[in-house]
């Protein structure tokens, strides 16, 4: 079997494939990239058997077919230090042959029939989502996510679908992060009685995999899987198990108090306030008052700081600390010129920032005795 192929397209594809392929596992088969070459393209296929992910490979020249496997970690280190335009790839029943015009490497290969099958997006019937929304969608929840918890349904993301809407919701109990967009279907694709919770990990792998130019997700949900489509990328995940929590509850209906606040000169105002910050003293408190927000922050080792912003303000005086980090992971997923609503109770009851009707983020305040 041979291929003639772009070394900086093959590359990348290689890459997202690899992106699936674990870094630790006792099945020496899955430390491999699959390969399949068929009269429809060239295929690079990574899993860890929780996850996987399928890429078309494009600039692709070949008249053979079959399969092959290619080792990781060695042929990632190739295709980063080659400098060739194009490349090609020999395959003969133990060897794997990369020829470049400056450069050849033969490597070992094992059997390709000992890899474990992979599920291909088959369906009829499935959710359609705008590509580059539902990748913003993702960007703006998974940070919010508890890979740490032993409460595995915060470990990943709440997939929802209501009448023509999609919603993603993140948590890690003290935060809660809540996107929506609208979906369209097609077929007749039915919503999954049961909670779905993907992976954080698959559902990142989908937001770095999917095309500038692709222009839908495609999503078929299953009882204990899900199969996500955009493009040339396919990521396919076993759903996490566990109950999610009831997010809904925990967003308070009405605050007191609405701030309208930029997220440029916010978001440096909050960056500035996390330098005088350790671990004992982490808590920045947000001081709102006449016109003025003023973040100040204190740490015994370290100093004191006080940070003062202009905004619309023209309330009581209320102070409310957080923890910077996670005001910080949420302004620096949006644009500089987004314009952020901050619904606000009081010191001691979660505040709720909005953008638009699409976006919602809940930060849990810390006590102010610490």
């Amino acid at each position: 079997m041979q291929l003639s192929c772009n070394r900086a397209m093959f590359s990348a594809a290689f890459s997202v494939a690899a992106s699936a392929v674990p870094s630790r596992t006792p099945k020496d088969i899955l430390r491999n990239v699959f390969m399949s070459v068929s009269k429809s393209g060239v295929e690079l296929v990574g899993t860890d058997q929780e996850m996987a992910i399928r890429f078309q490979v494009s600039g692709v020249t070949t008249s053979s077919a079959g399969d092959a496997l290619l080792p990781t970690q060695r042929v990632s280190s190739i295709l980063r230090e080659l400098q060739d335009e194009q490349l090609d790839i020999i395959v003969d029943e133990k060897n794997i042959t990369l020829k470049a015009a400056t450069a050849k490497f033969r490597l070992s290969s094992e059997d390709p029939r000992e890899y474990p099958p992979v599920p291909q997006f088959g369906e009829q019937s499935y959710f359609r989502v705008a590509a580059p929304v539902f990748r913003q969608m993702i960007r703006r929840t998974s940070f919010a996510t508890d890979t740490e918890s032993t409460r595995y349904a915060l470990g990943g993301l709440l997939l929802e679908f209501g009448e023509g809407t999609v919603t993603l919701a993140a948590t890690d109990s003290r935060r809660l992060a809540v996107a929506t967009a609208s979906c369209e279907v097609e077929g007749k694709p039915v919503a999954p009685s049961k909670t779905t919770v993907v992976p954080t990990k698959a559902m990142s792998l989908l937001e770095r995999s999917i095309d500038p130019q692709a222009e839908f997700v495609d999503i078929a949900v299953h009882d204990n899987d899900v199969m996500m489509r955009s493009g040339n990328c396919t990521v396919y995940s076993r759903l996490v198990e566990g109950r999610f929590p009831r997010y809904r509850d925990v967003i308070p209906r009405n605050g007191n108090v609405n701030v309208p606040l930029p997220v440029s000169p916010f978001f440096a105002a909050v960056r500035q306030s996390q330098i005088v910050t350790d671990e004992e003293s982490r808590g920045v408190d947000f001081h709102f008052g006449p016109s003025l927000l003023t973040l100040s922050s204190e740490a015994s080792a370290i100093g004191d700081s006080s940070i003062e912003l202009p905004i619309e303000y023209d309330h009581e005086a209320m102070k409310i600390t957080f923890d910077p980090k996670y005001v910080s992971d949420f302004l620096k997923v949006l644009s500089p010129e987004t314009l952020v609503d901050l619904q606000l109770t009081d010191g001691d009851t979660a505040a709720v920032f909005r953008v638009e009707d699409s976006y919602t983020y809940v930060i849990m305040p810390l006590t102010q005795d610490r």
